[in-house]
């Protein structure tokens, strides 16, 4: 053991020379790296799992399976998460959220492979999900516990953590560009050049893994038609559309998911929702697992047939039912999602609403096509099917950067840059009327505890009061005399003097304004003590609270140096405005450095 650590520490020492700023980008290519790793073991294993229990169906009575396979991979990840993993790993990106606002951009080491191997079994055996959500929160869990391996600072474990996520992204989609968006978007509040380089560096390593271990084709491959101006009317109605519909999405699986909620027994609840899900899978094949093999026909104007698959294929016969058979799938979509997750499996709502996405476009499409048949005017189906996706993912996410560049990048769909601004644009506004959070902030956005793109709030949220509290007062004991206060006085070079008992137990303060008329009346050095000149204090502030509840007790109490206790009330120090001023200019001049 000892040769080992000597091994190690021999290889990590130029390392431990090197500056912060270089020790940072090293690591955001290390983290780039295993991000990528990560995302093309998830994809595989998803892959890998799908082709061993449907590659062999043959017969239309195969499919029946379709009943039985999402509810065992939902049991299995309930299983492994209950008994193994002993910890919620569900709602990925609303996780790394809570982690960077209240947690100090710190994950648990287990989720460096606990939301890989749930969600593959999840979504590899049909569970209606995305693993785009738990390769987000396992990338952001390799960055922050390589960052904090390596004693990497507060502030460079938050940059690492989110070089994780965008080099997560950027693998599973082969998107650096959007790997980059949907860190500033979504995750990030401010940026600043310091932190655009490991982003930058992370994005890259990891779409240069993805493309070396899954080869050069993009996600979703389509055959375009050229953008034509004539267009741009359907173009700004499905951004309504798309707006209206992700208000449906982020209402309807939070509403489902709060009354899914109430089913305490676990096990029950599984019996409830793999047997919903079960069926609506039955019923409707497209809802099985991600979905994104149901879009390569719709993507490049291919046949949809269903048959010998789902008792309702004869629908796809008749024109005028096909759309109706996808607004099915469009509304249960979202059931079928929160289903998943609420019965055990673990997944994410990303790709659920690129499904969603498409799906929207095609009908609005397809319907746009029947009834403008008899002008000899058509609309490009997969044009629509891929600006939808678009227009979805700003809404449900609210991040239409990404949402724009995400769908270039992994259709090849550059041409299409004036609809997907349009589209996405429109449908942000629109569900911003209703709606001010995303999918992914919903939950926890009342609780105060969320970072937003607010200046002051992000600075704040970067300031930890453990970090600014200040010790070097003199403390006293309660029961101490007046005499002890006064020689305590002349030592000290402060004015505050916090009165605690021999439990360290904080019972107020005293101030020199309170004992000056008294100190220089020897005769009462005797007589009198600490506790008739102590104040208590009317509010107090906990070594572990946010700065942003920190500042509002300042405000609240127009105090200027306020006492920091733990949760028992045991004297730590005291936290001044002119410490936490100075730490606020400091930190906003490194966020708006160039």
């Amino acid at each position: 053991m000892s040769s080992t650590r000597k091994i190690f520490e021999l290889i990590s020492r130029p390392f431990k020379e090197l500056s912060d700023r270089n020790k940072l980008l090293i690591l955001s290519l290390i983290v780039g790296i295993v991000s990528g790793l990560g995302a093309v073991v998830l994809q595989e294993l998803v892959h890998g799992i799908r082709h061993i229990m449907t590659s062999w169906f043959n017969v239309a009575s195969d499919y029946l399976l379709m009943l039985v396979y999402p509810g065992i991979g939902m049991l299995l990840s309930l299983l492994i998460v209950k008994y193994i993993v002993k910890d919620n790993i569900g709602h990925g990106v609303t996780k790394v959220l809570l982690s960077l606002s209240k947690n100090e951009s710190k994950i648990k080491a287990h989720n460096t492979w606990s939301s890989i191997l749930t969600s593959s079994l999840t979504i590899g055996l049909g569970g209606s999900v995305g693993g785009e959500a738990p390769i987000v929160y396992t990338g952001a869990a390799l960055g922050s516990n390589i960052a904090r391996w390596t004693g990497m600072s507060y502030r460079n474990i938050t940059i690492l953590l989110g070089c994780g996520a965008a080099g997560a992204i950027a693998g599973i989609f082969k998107a650096p560009l959007a790997g980059i968006l949907f860190t500033l978007e979504i995750l990030f509040f401010n940026i600043s050049m310091t932190s655009i380089m490991p982003l930058l560096l992370s994005t890259v390593s990891a779409t240069v893994v993805s493309y070396v271990f899954l080869g050069n084709s993009l996600p979703f491959e389509c055959t375009l038609a050229p953008f034509s101006l004539s267009n741009i009317p359907f173009y700004i109605l499905l951004g309504v559309l798309s707006g209206l519909v992700s208000l449906y999405f982020i209402r309807t699986s939070l509403w489902l998911e709060d009354r899914l909620g109430k089913i305490r027994n676990p096990f029950l609840k599984w019996i409830f929702c793999s047997l919903s899900l079960g069926i609506l899978i039955f019923l409707f094949p497209p809802l099985y697992g991600e979905g994104y093999t149901s879009l390569s026909p719709l993507l490049n104007a291919g046949n949809i047939n269903f048959d010998g698959q789902t008792i309702l294929a004869s629908m796809l016969h008749y024109p005028w039912l096909v759309p109706v058979f996808f607004l099915l799938i469009l509304i249960l979509k979202v059931f079928s999602m929160t289903f998943t997750n609420a019965g055990g499996g673990v997944g994410g709502t990303f790709g659920p609403t690129l499904f969603m996405g498409a799906i929207l476009g095609f009908i609005f499409a397809r319907t746009a096509n029947m009834i403008l048949q008899s002008t000899g005017m058509a609309l490009p189906e997969q044009n629509f099917v891929l600006v939808s996706m678009a227009g979805l993912m700003a809404g449900v996410m609210q991040a239409p950067m990404t949402a724009i560049f995400l769908i270039a990048e992994i259709s090849g769909g550059y041409s299409l840059f004036v609809p997907l601004i349009m589209t996405s644009a429109i449908s942000f506004g629109t569900v911003r009327i209703w709606e001010n959070c995303s999918i992914y902030t919903k939950r926890i956005a009342n609780t105060g505890e969320l970072i937003t793109h607010n200046s002051d709030k992000a600075v704040l949220t970067l300031l930890k009061t453990s970090d600014l509290v200040e010790k070097d007062f003199y403390t006293i004991d309660i029961e101490d005399s007046l005499g002890h206060l006064v020689n305590i006085i002349s030592k000290s070079h402060r004015n505050i003097f916090p009165v605690i008992d021999k439990h360290s137990y904080f019972h107020g303060y005293i101030s020199l304004e309170d004992v000056r008329n008294d100190m220089f009346s020897v005769d009462l050095y005797n007589t009198k003590h600490v506790y008739n000149y102590m104040k208590t204090s009317s509010t107090y502030v906990y070594e572990d609270e946010r700065m942003e509840l920190v500042m509002k007790k300042f405000e609240q109490t127009q105090a200027w140096n306020l006492p920091v206790v733990r949760r028992d009330r045991t004297y730590v120090g005291f936290v001044s405005k002119s410490k936490i001023f100075s730490a606020y200019r400091n930190e906003l001049k490194v966020i708006s450095q160039d």
